[in-house]
């Protein structure tokens, strides 16, 4: 079983050295791909003030987090949640400097993130399939027709899941993945072209079988698929 988290974090400011702390996670599972609407969202109380540009980018205030829970109050569901899975994150560096700091000012000695999980940075990996072209979160779901016009403010639990999208269409993945135990979207109300399921007599059908030269282009693809996602593509014949 694949298990990824899709993660992101919203902060007081810009650095854990300036004394900054998270006041929001966001993570959205995927199981072998597939969304399970199984997440996991919280708003922190920081014990400091946030920052003005910070409030301008993601519009939580302190006044909204003065009954939230602090950090240590949550972090053994979290640990528990994110234990052993792999992380999906864009700009990694960024949120796992943040965690790890949140987890030491909880015990100085707790071990940093990335013995419990690995990592998968899509900036990164970004950079690697367009270089010289921006790779921000909105110039990714423009560029995979992805549609993130409800995101007029940065949120941790709303940029987790247009990031889920951008992942999939970056790492040739349909983007419309159906929750567990839905049975219809016939609407594809997320991202980009939708789900249309067939209702036709489908044993009708002909079926055309893909040529040599498909089949060859199919897995030069499916090598350059599995080269950008650092060596893992649930596509490839021996995944």
């Amino acid at each position: 079983m694949s298990r990824q988290i899709i993660l992101d974090t919203e902060t007081t400011g810009l650095d854990p050295k300036d004394g900054h702390r998270i006041i929001e996670i966001g993570c959205v599972e995927m199981v072998n791909r597939r969304l399970t609407g199984r997440n996991f969202h919280e708003y922190l109380q920081p014990d400091r003030e946030i920052d003005a540009g910070a409030i301008e980018v993601h519009g939580i205030t302190n006044a909204f987090l003065a009954d939230k829970p602090r950090f240590d109050e949550i972090m053994g569901d979290l640990l528990d949640y994110l234990r052993g899975a792999e992380l999906i994150i864009h700009n990694a560096p960024f949120d796992i400097g943040f965690l790890n700091h949140e987890l030491r000012l909880v015990n100085a000695k707790h071990q940093p993130l990335t013995d419990l999980c690995t990592v998968t940075d899509t900036l990164r990996m970004a950079r690697q399939l367009f270089p010289g072209q921006r790779a921000s979160l909105d110039a990714l779901c423009k560029r995979y027709e992805i549609n993130n016009a409800h995101r007029t403010l940065h949120g941790a639990l709303l940029d987790a899941e247009i990031l889920a999208d951008v992942y999939l269409a970056m790492t040739g993945g349909q983007v419309n993945l159906l929750l567990g135990g839905e049975e219809d979207n016939t609407s594809g109300s997320v991202g980009g072209a939708g789900i249309r399921r067939v209702t036709a007599d489908v044993s009708r059908l002909r079926v055309i079988s893909a040529s040599g030269d498909e089949l060859a282009a199919h897995a030069e693809r499916l090598s350059a698929i599995t080269k950008a996602a650092g060596g893992k593509c649930l596509f490839a014949p021996d995944a």
